[in-house]
């Protein structure tokens, strides 16, 4: 599906870039926007992973399954980078040459969540994006995850985007969030805000 002989090609230098079928987009158009935030979150959340296997064997759980989002991100990438199939923008229905996000990815974080949820102490505080070093690295993930899931909402108001697309980047920032505070039980809990502390 995908073959790279050359890293550059030139194309690009007049401030476009190519979408899969082949139509060609200004670089800071909202689409791209929303394409390369979602490629900042994958690599932030790829630093998680390398901070998590550096925490030893106990997270390594949780590293694959962020190895296996970071390959969703990557589909989920491909998804914003294909316009619809049909001119009223509501065809995203995936074919072997067109990658979409679909439901069952977007049912298999919530479950996730909820499995690693019901593990956690229930929240009597809000939280600070902190504790360990992986858990600190899973947080600058979900906040930056936030912000690709603003890119792709604001780019779908200009051009139809597959509604599961945006689905799974809410519900990762979730996951993220869960994630980081399941890290961190393990090393004591969660950092918790402390309203007016430092008046």
């Amino acid at each position: 599906m995908v073959k790279l002989n050359r890293i550059y090609t030139r194309t690009g230098d007049d401030g476009t870039t190519g979408l899969v079928d082949g139509s060609r987009v200004a670089k800071d158009d909202a689409r791209m926007a929303a394409i390369g935030d979602v490629d900042e979150a994958n690599s932030a959340l790829g630093a998680g992973v390398v901070a998590l296997r550096s925490d030893g064997v106990a997270l390594t759980w949780l590293a694959f399954l962020l190895e296996r989002i970071q390959n969703d991100l990557f589909d989920l990438g491909a998804d914003l980078a294909t316009p619809a199939k049909d001119e009223e923008g509501k065809d995203f229905a995936p074919s072997e040459m067109t990658l979409r996000i679909v439901a069952s990815q977007v049912d298999r974080l919530e479950a996730e969540i909820d499995r690693m949820n019901g593990e956690l102490s229930p929240l009597t505080s809000f939280i600070l994006p902190g504790g360990t070093p992986a858990a600190a690295a899973l947080h600058i993930a979900r906040a930056t995850v936030r912000r690709a899931e603003r890119a792709a909402v604001a780019a779908a108001r200009v051009v139809p985007l597959n509604p599961l697309a945006l689905a799974y980047l809410n519900r990762l920032s979730d996951y993220l969030f869960v994630a980081a505070r399941a890290v961190n039980q393990n090393a004591g809990g969660d950092v918790l805000w402390k309203p007016g502390a430092t008046r």
